[in-house]
């Protein structure tokens, strides 16, 4: 396969996704810990606006969620009484009301799916005091109970048509703590090299760890000689060949966060946590299942229009790689877990 084909694959910078994967986690045994599941995210989620310098994201909420996308980076400003949403100094021209509602209108219409939420104070120089209560009012009014906003990571099941909330405040518990989680962040890039090889060891840190831990890669940057675009057109074309060479293996990537994913991309993190035909897997047996959950049991990918050949079935490599050493293990942890969830 070519390497333009593998760039359109992993980078897209068009205004709408080329597929969409709506109900991929209906697919998945109830009992999987998220820490456990491979989930493509976006990084500044909602930075749609402020230039080549600061646009992290060519679609929209709702195509994002459609195309696969279980992980939201949401920072907020408290401006006039309102948790506003912005990047930097730039207003992305929408509410945290807004994006929550946005998305809980997605969960009730696709309630085999749980989305992971990072909510912070963005530029939080100085930060303002009521920031945290603000927050918890809003979370409280939207939700109507279909948040989780405990500290423990729970399982799929437990989460199923809800947002799941990471937060990092400090006198305040709104969900999962922040900082408790593994995360490779480097955002300043000064080498797009040295960026994609701290983000490769994360992403295979996270396939060998604690199964008890939940991993989040930030496949995405920002410096004083490049942009988020730039870094984008580097960096996901080696995060597609990475994830490639484990394809047909059961792999636990963590959370893959990412500024203008392409579909190709999307769709080998979502089936990294179901190999075979179209991604299936079969529910834990102990679990009833609902039509909703039939009618998600395969990974369907759904053209919105013309699909990248990248999208077919990636060839396998043979070659013993280090990676596919760590898939070898990575493939017998699920299989037990798989095996001890029934």
């Amino acid at each position: 396969m070519d390497a333009r084909c593998q760039h359109n694959a992993a980078f897209d910078n068009t205004a709408q996704p080329a597929a969409c994967c709506p109900d991929w986690m209906a697919a998945l045994p109830d009992a999987l810990p998220l820490s456990r599941l491979s989930i493509p995210g976006t990084h500044d989620s909602l930075s749609l606006f402020g230039g080549r310098r600061l646009r992290c994201q060519s679609w929209g909420l709702e195509a994002q969620l459609a195309a696969g996308v279980r992980f939201l980076d949401v920072r907020c400003k408290l401006e006039r009484g309102e948790l506003r949403i912005y990047h930097l100094c730039t207003f992305q021209r929408v509410s945290l009301r807004g994006v929550l509602r946005c998305t809980l209108r997605f969960l009730r219409a696709h309630p085999g799916e749980a989305v992971l939420m990072r909510i912070k104070e963005e530029l939080p120089f100085f930060p303002r005091p009521r920031f945290a209560a603000r927050l918890q009012r809003c979370l409280l009014e939207e939700s109507r109970g279909r948040l989780w906003c405990r500290e423990e990571v729970p399982t799929l099941g437990q989460v199923r048509g809800k947002i799941v909330v990471l937060e990092a405040l400090e006198r305040a518990v709104l969900g999962i703590p922040y900082e408790r989680l593994s995360i490779s962040d480097a955002w300043n890039v000064l080498s797009l090299e040295r960026k994609w090889a701290r983000a490769q060891r994360h992403l295979d840190a996270a396939a060998s760890g604690d199964p008890a831990t939940m991993h989040l890669t930030f496949c995405s940057g920002n410096g004083l000689f490049t942009c988020p675009e730039d870094v984008a057109r580097f960096v996901n074309p080696l995060c597609y060949q990475h994830l490639q060479r484990c394809s047909g293996q059961p792999m636990c990537w963590g959370v893959v966060i990412l500024d203008f994913p392409g579909t190709g991309l999307l769709q080998l993190i979502i089936e990294s946590n179901a190999p075979g035909t179209n991604g299936g897997v079969p529910d834990a047996p102990s679990t009833p299942q609902t039509p909703q959950r039939q009618r998600g049991r395969t990974l369907r990918v759904a053209p919105l229009g013309p699909v990248s050949p990248m999208l077919r079935a990636a060839s396998r490599v043979s070659q013993q790689t280090s990676v596919q050493k760590c898939a070898r293990r990575s493939c017998t942890a699920l299989r037990h877990l798989y095996v001890t969830s029934v």
